[in-house]
């Protein structure tokens, strides 16, 4: 009977036998599709690791941004513009190829902000407000002591292209183991195309003098200021009596024995005036085109021609002429009518003009014989007559 009934049963329709087909083909696929995407996945890790190295090196990057910004900016007021102030560091950022140079410092700016370092770019160069830069001298007045070289280094500070100590360095006879580092700092700013000068009357007469400027530059323009040798030497008396009113007379030193009439050489007012013999020295280091003789007695008589001659042999426009002098009849030479910075004339000092003593004839007449032979070598050597010896 059951065996009756089962057959009599109706067999299975079409669409239960289709899924019993599809649903094991699906899950084949499915297990075949997570097999592949779990190779994918495992391929692809080490892009996973890469991209974490990526995030590491960019957080190094921006940890050594913010301590460049600490060490740039110091605490900025509150609420003033940050986001600026960075993108103003990070620009300046050098490249990892590059050397840092050392920048200039600046006063701080407007407005509280807080004081920054100029970027290296701007190194070695004018500061925005034109200040200039220090350099070692191009021109020297290495002499004569009491010849008239304050009267033109204070004559030729008019000019705009012409900056210069005012008091005497000394470097290349006292100082020279200072450096010219040292020596350089001494200097004032410069400009481009301005000439910085200084003046040291006692290096014409110092051996080691040429040697030590050469080393410098050679290039270097020296300019000497002359005087008739006898009036140099009693104003090189006077001008040490007046510091020590106890000293010898001027006849007693000038003589190593009066009797005999020898000429003391030894003593420093008769040697610096043997021209002659200095020059000789110089002309060793420096050729006679870069080396300007002024007269002393003519920078007195005629201060502009003189003047014009020195700013010719510096290679600058003639600025410096009569109208900036007039003469003082009190202290017997030229004054300006406007000093260097300044609206008033100006005349130098009370220990300029000094008057002389009274000097017996005769001493004068034997230093003019003793000193005429040496005047007509120096005439020779320079090809200028001074009229000392008429």
């Amino acid at each position: 009977m059951a065996f009756s009934r089962l057959s009599k049963l109706d067999p299975p329709s079409r669409g239960i036998s289709r899924r019993a087909v599809v649903m094991p083909c699906c899950l084949l696929a499915s297990l075949f599709l997570l097999h592949l995407l779990t190779d994918r996945c495992t391929s692809t890790s080490p892009v996973k690791t890469s991209s974490s190295r990526a995030a590491g090196l960019f957080r190094d990057l921006s940890s050594l941004r913010t301590k460049r910004l600490v060490y740039e900016w110091s605490e900025p007021p509150a609420g003033y513009g940050a986001s600026r102030r960075a993108s103003r560091a990070l620009a300046d950022e050098p490249s990892a190829s590059e050397e840092p140079e050392e920048s200039l410092a600046l006063p701080p700016p407007d407005l509280g902000v807080a004081s920054r370092k100029v970027s290296p770019r701007f190194a070695g160069k004018l500061s925005p407000l034109g200040e200039g830069s220090k350099k070692l001298p191009q021109a020297l007045i290495i002499g004569v002591k009491k010849g008239g070289t304050r009267a033109l280094l204070e004559f030729l500070r008019v000019h705009p292209d012409i900056r210069a100590v005012g008091a005497e360095p000394h470097f290349f006879d006292r100082n020279y183991d200072n450096g010219l580092e040292w020596y350089r700092e001494l200097m004032p700013k410069t400009l481009e195309g301005q000439i910085t000068m200084e003046k040291t009357p006692s290096y014409f007469v110092t051996r080691e003098a040429p040697a030590r400027i050469s080393a410098m530059s050679r290039d270097t323009k020296l300019i000497v200021v002359v005087r008739d040798p006898v009036t140099r030497a009693i104003s090189d008396y006077t001008q040490t009596l007046s510091k020590k009113p106890d000293i010898p007379s001027f006849e007693s030193l000038t003589f190593k024995n009066r009797t005999t009439g020898l000429i003391d050489t030894s003593w420093s007012a008769i040697q610096i005036g043997i021209y002659a013999k200095h020059l000789d020295n110089w002309l060793q280091y420096f050729p006679m085109d870069q080396i300007l003789f002024v007269s002393g007695e003519r920078l007195i008589s005629d201060p502009a021609g003189e003047l014009g001659r020195v700013q010719d042999f510096l290679g600058l426009k003639r600025i410096i002429t009569d109208k900036h002098f007039y003469f003082n009849q009190t202290k017997g030479f030229p004054c300006l009518k406007k000093a260097e910075g300044s609206s008033k004339p100006h005349c130098l000092g009370k220990t300029k003009g000094r008057t002389h003593p009274n000097i017996d004839p005769e001493v004068v007449q034997r230093l003019r014989d003793f000193y005429r032979p040496f005047n007509m070598k120096f005439y020779q050597m320079t090809g200028r007559f001074f009229g000392w010896d008429d």
